[in-house]
């Protein structure tokens, strides 16, 4: 998928759904319709602000698949994470706190549920990943679509919802500006996006999934390694009151995010964060160029905020003492609405991202 360009589709859906916004008038509510095209849809209900996002995991189940072959674990517990992160991870991105997720697991069979130890597996770690998020699981939904999905496969989703309370927490970038400091905190590896690429590589690999990195772990596994969930540490920046102007959750546009913002800014990056092996691996076999790698993969960055320099080095300690590490990158500055890596000479133009109609 080409996530640089809106279709048809996304255009159309866009249009329809900005009409429906007047049905929940009569129920003294209202959307934010500046929250359209951003990470989460944010409802005023007065007192405070709701949030909400669906996101599904993609193709990383079936790495999973593969690597039980190899291994005999079922991994499911850490896609299950992978899964509940894609959710939460976006709507603290408004600053939200999730306070619920629904699952949607639906089978190419309903023999996919007679695995015991896989969906035990997924179960204990869906609950897992709730409890990291501080969310409640509310309930869900477990179809089994014969030829819609594969027999042997199953997709992965959750809808979550999140309250912004106090409504001072709501970050849509209205405070972004020129001068605000970019602060990227790490990603534990591949997290949930570039899958169908890291899986084209084990394709033509001698060992496939079993292929060492560096001489430690298998390439499969460092692919499984779960999703990092930010939702704590994004809690505890606005109880010590860190002024967040914007934030983004980096995921299939790649540092392309960074710019997800509508008004014209230029993101100028001058230091990059560590990238991790597994990231180094497939850039390498699928012999990418870093302008392609960085507008595809997370690259180390896996949620960035933009806040006043201020606030920087509080900022660190906080992430710091969560267990999470945050690298200093950039800078916002007027401009013409780019990202420029200044230490790979590369430059994105705003053209090439588009979030929006």
């Amino acid at each position: 998928m080409d996530y640089r360009k809106i279709d048809p589709l996304k255009i159309l859906a866009q249009k329809a759904a900005q009409k429906t916004a007047k049905n929940i008038s009569d129920t003294g509510f209202k959307e934010l319709p500046q929250s359209r095209g951003e990470s989460a849809y944010v409802i005023d209900c007065n007192q405070f602000y709701l949030a909400s996002i669906t996101e599904c995991l993609g193709t990383k189940a079936l790495v999973a698949d593969e690597m039980r072959k190899i291994t005999g674990k079922t991994y499911y517990d850490d896609i299950a994470q992978d899964t509940i992160a894609m959710a939460v991870n976006d709507i603290v991105a408004v600053g939200a706190k999730p306070i619920s997720v629904h699952a949607y697991w639906a089978a190419g069979s309903s023999e996919w549920f007679d695995d015991e130890k896989r969906i035990r597996d997924l179960v204990n770690g869906w609950k897992k990943a709730c409890n990291l998020s501080e969310v409640s699981w509310g309930g869900g939904e477990t179809p089994a679509l014969t030829g819609v999905v594969e027999k042997n496969a199953i997709d992965l989703a959750a809808s979550c919802v999140g309250i912004i309370k106090p409504k001072s927490r709501l970050t849509l970038g209205d405070k972004l500006k020129s001068g605000d400091v970019i602060v990227v905190f790490a990603s534990s590896g591949i997290h949930a996006n570039g899958l169908t690429l890291a899986r084209k590589i084990a394709e033509k690999l001698p060992k496939g999934y079993a292929t060492k990195i560096n001489g430690k772990s298998m390439y499969g596994e460092a692919l499984l390694k779960p999703t990092t969930i930010y939702t704590k540490l994004i809690d505890k920046l606005f109880k010590n009151k860190i002024d967040i102007h914007y934030m983004v959750n980096i995921t299939g546009h790649g540092w392309l995010k960074i710019m997800r913002h509508p008004n014209k800014f230029t993101y100028r990056i001058t230091k990059l964060p560590p990238v991790p092996d597994v990231l180094k691996f497939i850039v390498e076999k699928a012999n990418l160029e870093h302008k392609d790698a960085y507008s595809s993969l997370n690259m180390g960055a896996g949620f960035a905020i933009f806040i006043p320099e201020k606030d920087v080095k509080k900022t660190l300690s906080i992430s710091k003492k969560t267990g999470i590490n945050a690298y200093v990158i950039g800078l916002v500055e007027k401009g013409t609405k780019q990202v420029i890596i200044e230490p790979l000479k590369i430059i994105y133009e705003g053209k090439v991202f588009k979030l929006r109609k």
